[in-house]
Parts: structure tokens; sequence; C-alpha cells
């Protein structure tokens, strides 16, 4: 059994997939024809092709982690990111085929199949892998929070391209800000500072929390706790820090909406913050991924 103490509390998820399936089918079905084409966050992609992606996404957490069928690899020397926005792009254009009538029924059977997956994982088994957090094998919990992050942030896409709401009440904005704070530890991870440093991240809004990232021997180590006298504090608002966290907005947009006492130097480092698997264009070190 591999420590993961380090990640902070378990997270668990497994009650709100069945809720954002239920909420995410309603909202395709709510759909007018004008709205699958409109375009969204994720350059490139309208609507439908987020929708299209879900699937995808859905598709291969069956293959891969309930049915153990690998095919697809990064090709020799293509980094993993690269290799997800290749193939995540293959999709995509295959999936221009369906109609919004077929993809939300795929959605619909493939997505309650996901669902029923999540309810019977033993969470406490480390055996999943989130890159962000770092490279080390993960707990399952992790894993399924990963999944259900992801599924909350595209369902968000679509709904603000066709000016809904979404899913930003407490009960799922809290879960889904405290597994993007669990990239914590991994974003600090070259940042050199004394044993039991400390950084607070207090996040204000419908997804508050508190968390302290404190410098053990061997790394930084995260609590969800308050700190008595950290070295560092950094306090976002919730809208703030899930867009962040998907590079909705760049650290330096971040870094004019937040507030920050103490080591200036240690809560500047804590907004290069990633969520999710991102590679920055080459010219620009904050630039959006294309696929977030």
């Amino acid at each position: 059994m591999t420590d993961s103490s380090w990640l902070g509390p378990p997270i668990n998820v497994q009650p709100l997939f069945p809720k954002q399936q239920t909420a995410f089918i309603e909202l395709l079905g709510s759909l007018e024809p004008d709205e699958w084409i409109r375009p969204t966050a994720c350059p490139g992609w309208n609507v439908k092709d987020v929708a299209a992606h879900v699937l995808g996404d859905h598709i291969g957490r069956l293959s891969m982690h309930r049915d153990r069928f690998h095919v697809l690899r990064p090709s020799d020397g293509e980094a993993f990111p690269a290799f997800l926005d290749r193939i995540n792009d293959d999709w995509v254009t295959a999936a221009s085929r369906l109609s919004p009538a077929v993809l939300t029924d795929l959605l619909s059977f493939i997505g309650d199949q996901v669902v029923l997956f999540w309810q019977n994982v033993d969470m406490d088994a480390i055996d999943g892998s989130v890159s962000w957090a770092g490279p080390e094998p993960h707990p399952a919990w992790l894993d399924a929070s990963r999944d259900f992050t992801e599924y909350w942030t595209h369902h968000q896409q679509i709904c603000e391209a066709t000016d809904r709401t979404g899913l930003t009440d407490p009960e799922y904005f809290g879960p889904v800000i405290d597994t993007f704070m669990r990239a914590l530890p991994h974003t600090l991870r070259e940042v050199q500072a004394p044993e039991r440093t400390t950084l607070q991240v207090s996040v204000t809004g419908p997804g508050e929390g508190t968390w302290a990232c404190i410098r053990g021997p061997k790394r930084w180590v995260l609590q969800r706790d308050s700190s008595p006298r950290p070295d560092a504090y950094l306090e976002l608002e919730t809208d703030t820090a899930w867009r962040l966290c998907t590079r909705g907005i760049h650290p330096h947009q971040a870094a004019e909406r937040v507030r920050i006492d103490g080591d200036h130097r240690l809560a500047t480092a804590a907004l290069n913050i990633v969520s999710i698997i991102w590679t920055p264009p080459d010219s620009d070190p904050f630039g959006e991924s294309r696929r977030p």
C-alpha cells in the first residue's frame, strides 16, 4: 500500500455521479438546434464537440478501467498531453457524423454505465493515475474525483456557451474545488523552503474551503484545515479558483483577483496550479491548453 496521506483526506464523489449524469442529459435534451453549434471555451470546439468529447472520455474510462482494454498509446517521443490532444481531436472529428439526438442517446446509455462503474470501485485502492497531482500512483478516490471534475467542467462550459447557470451550488462546487486543490503539493514541488513552511489557501463563495500546504521532510503535504500562523496566505473566490485550475484564465489574470499576505513568492507560485492535463504553448508559458 502506498502512502497517499500527503494528498489530504479522501473526497467522496460517488453520490454525485448519478446526479451529474441526470443533469447532463437533461441539459443536452433542452438545447435548441442553434445552441449545439455555439462556440465554447474549448478552442475550436462547439457545444456538440464538447459533448462528443465527454462521450469519448466515458468510453475510454469503461474500456480501459472496467474492461482492462488498452490499445492506444503515445507514439515514440510523443508527450502524453500531446497524445491526448491528438486522439481527442480524432474522436471529435469522427463524432461529427452523429446527430445531436444520437449523441444524447449514446451519452445517456454509456454515461449510466460510468455511474455504475464508479459505484463499484474500491476507493482506497492505489491504482489510479492523476498526472496533475504527481507521477506516482494515486488512490481511486482521487481518480474518481478527477473524473467528476472533468465532467463538471465540460458541463459548465456547455452551460456558459448556452447562457445557462450550471451546477454551481455548494453540493457540486465544494467537491470540485476540493479536488482541484489536491494539485497544490505537485504545483509547489520545486519551491525551496524550510521544513514546516506553510501556505494557506482560502476559497470563498459556493466552493468555500481552506487548505494548508506544508513543507515536509520529503515533499509538500496538503491538509484540509487552516494554519494558525501561515507563512503565506492566498485568498480567491470560487469562480477565480475553478477557472484558474482549468486554465480558463491565466495565472497573471488570477493574480489581479486574489488577496496575498506574507511570503509573496510562495503564494504566487501557487497560482501556477493546474488541475487538468495541460501543455502550455511554447510561445506563452501561461498560454491556454487546446483542450481544457
